[in-house]
């Protein structure tokens, strides 16, 4: 139980990375608020973890919004008199797969900072305030392989090469505090993200995990569970020395 009685924020836990990262701190004894803009992803987390004996609660969170990250805060302290572990992980892609930069317009660019970066931005900016209170606390972003080379499209990049600075800036910054800022940086991952929302739980086709597995060396593509693991290992005292690292979760595709 590496986090037993631990109290974690998830943000975009209805599905994806974010739904099997909740699904698993709740395994390792965490008290988990699983926060999502689609309230009925969030609660269908929350079903999945209670029937499975865990604990988590399903908030509504637009980690656009300031107020409803604080909100989710104030909540899970609210709850249980601390928070113990902030997970930013909320993203989206451009709107369309393989867009160039000259196709995305300022709505496209302005949506994805919001979201991508804007919305780690409020996440790390509160979190900390209420550890700074409690003495304690770690924070995990999930950033991306391409926000740490030229991989994927620009737009998309920028914003996750701004979330990976964000957290080595911010782990300096509070360093003295005793509090850690880690994220975890994913390859080529089969999950939901960048599918239309009424597609979001259907597998994808054997030739497209193919295709996304030959990418790594490994040869397979990575999976939301390997994510979790990997932002498992941040969270818990397994990493209790280690901060400011944007650790990749991608098969062997930096390395190559």
């Amino acid at each position: 139980m590496l986090l037993d009685d631990k109290v974690v924020i998830i943000t975009g836990a209805g599905s994806g990375v974010g739904r099997a990262t909740a699904e698993l701190f709740a395994r390792e004894g965490a008290h988990v608020v699983a926060a999502d803009i689609r309230d009925d992803w969030a609660k269908d987390t929350q079903r999945r973890i209670e029937s499975s004996g865990g604990a988590c609660a399903a908030i509504h969170c637009d980690v656009t919004s300031e107020p409803d990250l604080e909100a989710a805060i104030r909540h899970a302290v609210d709850a249980h008199g601390r928070l113990d572990v902030m997970v930013n992980n909320a993203g989206i892609a451009s709107p369309g797969i393989g867009m160039q930069l000259e196709d995305h317009d300022d709505a496209d660019w302005e949506r994805l900072m919001n979201v991508n970066l804007r919305g780690v931005f409020y996440g790390c900016k509160h979190s900390i305030k209420q550890f700074k209170h409690q003495g304690h606390g770690v924070i995990v972003n999930t950033g991306s392989a391409a926000g740490m080379v030229g991989w994927g499209g620009v737009p998309y990049g920028v914003s996750k090469a701004g979330v990976i600075q964000m957290t080595r800036g911010l782990a300096i910054e509070v360093a003295s505090l005793g509090i850690r800022v880690n994220c975890i940086c994913p390859g080529a991952i089969d999950t939901n993200f960048a599918t239309p929302p009424d597609r979001a739980f259907q597998p994808k086709p054997p030739e497209a995990r193919e295709l996304l597995g030959a990418l790594h060396p490994l040869g397979r593509p990575i999976e939301a569970e390997d994510c979790a693991r990997a932002a498992l290992y941040l969270a818990s005292d397994l990493s209790s020395n280690v901060t400011g690292i944007a650790l990749p979760v991608d098969g062997g595709y930096l390395a190559r």
